[in-house]
């Protein structure tokens, strides 16, 4: 009975000392959520741009209409800025999703300026 006691609360030492760095782990994978939606607005960004020559600040206005809500639902997508040669997107955590508690990525974004694009706020938040 010693021994399972024993046993028990060793488990649970290396559980509460486990459950932190897995919870980050989790939040780390449920990123490339965002990153994909990001991804495929800056195709659907570079085929408007290539169809019309200027960037939209509409997700409506691109080709298949991409969705306001990231693949898994975790974050919302926007247009934060637009002036035709330059825009900025951003994926932000949904209300209510997990990602909510992510501090270090609390908006991800992408800059694309005439076909060139720059991740941010960190490469971290890309998983990089």
């Amino acid at each position: 009975m010693v021994e399972m006691a024993v046993a028990a609360a060793i488990t649970g030492i290396l559980v509460t000392l486990a459950w932190p760095s897995h919870q980050d782990q989790l939040m780390r994978a449920r990123r490339l959520d965002a990153v994909a939606a990001l991804t495929r607005l800056q195709f659907a960004q570079e085929r408007h741009r290539e169809r019309t020559g200027r960037y939209t600040p509409e997700l409506a206005a691109l080709t298949g209409s991409p969705q306001a809500r990231s693949p898994e639902g975790l974050y919302e997508l926007s247009v934060l800025d637009s002036d035709g040669g330059s825009v900025t997107l951003s994926a932000r955590p949904g209300s209510g999703s997990p990602q909510a508690a992510d501090r270090e990525c609390a908006q991800i974004t992408l800059r694309l300026n005439q076909g060139l694009a720059d991740a941010g706020p960190n490469q971290r938040c890309w998983n990089r």
